[in-house]
């Protein structure tokens, strides 16, 4: 069975960018390398029952085993010591990061209240996109009984380009819905 984000990018996408860049090189072509879902858990760190309930929402929404990540030192202004859990993090790569890409254009992001596009100006200018989601609720399969603590999470779109304008380029032509630009 062929992933339908996977099928798009090599048929379309990948053709799109190289016309309307000048790229000379198929192995310059933008292309996206990873997804990484992230929750920083500070209060939810002290207790462990609500820090595997985060962990097992993660898991499910990724479909793949989500990570404890815990501080590699210890700083005493946030009363946080080396070792101490901090959140939980889920990197996809693969037919798992087109698969969630396509939910979460298709099913996720138009079930948020209020949505009026991700924002434009997310680009960490090296071609990298990041924006976050306030609750985990707007993801089809979780469910609202199984909540000990809400929590929103960022997600990160990992690009093999070095220029945000590709990278936005590509993530449009994917659909991503991009905030309006006024």
């Amino acid at each position: 069975m062929e992933i339908r984000f996977k099928e798009k990018y090599n048929n379309e996408i990948k053709s799109t960018l190289k016309e309307e860049f000048d790229i000379k090189n198929v192995m310059q072509i933008p292309a996206l390398e990873k997804i990484v879902i992230n929750v920083g858990a500070s209060e939810e760190a002290k207790d462990s029952k609500v820090l595997q309930s985060v962990q097992d929402t993660i898991s499910l929404i990724a479909g793949q085993h989500a990570l404890v990540t815990k501080a590699k030192k210890s700083i005493a202004g946030f009363k946080l010591r080396e070792d101490f859990p901090v959140g939980v993090k889920v990197t996809l790569r693969g037919d798992r990061m087109y698969t969630f890409f396509d939910k979460l254009v298709s099913i996720t992001l138009p079930r948020v209240k209020d949505f009026r596009g991700v924002p434009n100006n997310n680009f960490d200018g090296r071609g990298n996109y990041t924006f976050g989601l306030d609750e985990q609720l707007v993801f089809p399969e979780v469910k609202f009984d199984d909540i000990i603590k809400q929590h929103g999470m960022n997600i990160t779109f990992v690009t093999t380009t070095e220029d945000d304008k590709q990278s936005h380029r590509m993530l449009e032509l994917f659909g991503m819905p991009f905030a309006k630009r006024s």
